[in-house]
């Protein structure tokens, strides 16, 4: 009788072994084309979190089907992603413009090129004490950002509007309110840390705010009183270390951030506060 049991349950443990082959060889089922973790390359790609990350985050699995395991990296002070990529703990960094890139590369040293331009995100003038520009009083007081290119771009915006006026010859993109020759309405400027100003904007008249942070702090985009068109010169790049913009996922990361999957998906979920670079 023992034997008879034995026998039995070599029998299943054979046909088992049988199934279970026949499983591992495909069995004339689909092939996956998601690359095995094992054989995928590791692409560690810094961001901020709107719309950078979550722009990042969509293309992912188009990505993985490519063989390419981004891994996105947001960091709690954007100031950081520049010294990451520098010091080698990402691969890339993708939230900024390339007249902060220059402001920042000269001041630090960096050897950083760009790979590809993506979106633009288009600064604006917000208020939550006014209802139009007609409204800025003489002697209002004005939150513009404090780090170099975009407190020019945000001056710039001021003046196109018909705010102040710059002197000339700015060909660096960096201004202050010391470079303003003319003040009408003799506008005071508070110079605020970027991220910092959707909080101090109940304590001024307006303020000049990246589009996105007002999208981190759920502020409608569609209520700014005036900003940027869509041919702003600031368009957001993914930036590299130089030499690495020939790297084969790189080239793959900028394929697929300017597909039209990316660019109707950036259209769909934005509604023109973000707007494609390409």
């Amino acid at each position: 009788m023992k034997k008879i049991v034995s026998m039995m349950l070599a029998g299943m443990l054979l046909v088992a072994g049988l199934m279970t082959g026949c499983a591992q060889s495909g069995g004339g089922g689909a092939q996956s084309t998601v690359a095995p973790a094992a054989t995928a390359k590791v692409l560690k790609v810094g961001a901020a979190v709107v719309p950078h990350a979550e722009i990042l985050e969509f293309i992912k699995p188009k990505l993985r089907s490519e063989g390419v395991d981004l891994q996105v990296v947001v960091m709690d002070d954007e100031a950081q992603l520049n010294p990451a990529l520098n010091d080698k703990q990402i691969d890339a960094n993708y939230f900024q413009h390339v007249p902060y890139l220059d402001s920042v590369s000269k001041e630090k040293g960096y050897n950083f090129t760009v790979a590809t331009k993506v979106h633009i995100e288009p600064i604006g003038f917000y208020s939550q004490k006014i209802k139009s520009a007609d409204e800025i009083k003489v002697g209002s007081t004005i939150a513009i950002p404090n780090n170099p290119s975009n407190e020019y771009r945000a001056l710039v915006l001021l003046e196109n509007k018909g705010l102040l006026k710059l002197k000339a010859g700015i060909s660096n993109y960096q201004a202050t309110p010391r470079d303003i020759i003319d003040n009408p309405k003799q506008l005071k400027f508070v110079e605020v840390e970027a991220p910092q100003l959707t909080r101090v904007l109940p304590d001024v008249n307006g303020a000049v705010i990246n589009t996105n942070y007002i999208l981190d702090a759920k502020i409608d985009p569609a209520s700014a009183l005036f900003r940027e068109n869509a041919e702003s010169p600031y368009a957001n790049i993914v930036v590299v270390r130089q030499g690495d913009e020939n790297r084969d996922e790189i080239k793959k990361l900028d394929k697929a951030l300017r597909s039209p999957e990316v660019k109707q998906f950036i259209q769909d979920t934005y509604k023109g506060a973000v707007v494609p670079a390409f």
